[in-house]
């Protein structure tokens, strides 16, 4: 069982810059062994692919985000990050974060365990 919680969302200007977290509680096997995804839904969307880390750190970007937003994880703290910079304002969306326990995947529907989510709004 994987319990996530995420945090750091907020308003922010264009521009500007926020990193959102999310901590991972794991039972039965070590949050190294997951491979985590970000996810984004705005108003009216689907839900979309935002970046993923696999358990060996390969790191892998949506189109909208590469060379803006940079994903990391911390194993000894069983944390995800999420880096946002150049904040535009179709970023504005939920944000979600997800665990699977095979390979990293893009696929949402590949996903076992989400977070709650956190609101990113942009201005302009």
């Amino acid at each position: 069982q994987v319990q996530l919680v995420e945090s750091g969302g907020g308003l922010v200007q264009a521009g500007g810059s926020l990193r959102l977290s999310c901590a991972c509680a794991a039972s039965g096997r070590p949050f190294s062994s997951y491979a985590m995804g970000w996810f984004r839904q705005a108003p009216g969307k689907e839900r979309e692919f935002v970046a993923g880390i696999s358990q060996s750190g390969g790191r892998y970007y949506g189109d909208s985000v590469k060379g803006r937003f940079t994903i990391s994880r911390d194993n000894a703290k069983n944390t995800v990050y999420l880096q946002m910079d150049s904040l535009k304002p179709e970023d504005t969306a939920v944000y979600y974060c997800a665990a699977r326990g095979l390979s990293a995947s893009l696929r949402v529907t590949e996903y076992d365990y989400w977070g709650q989510g956190t609101q990113v709004t942009v201005s302009s």
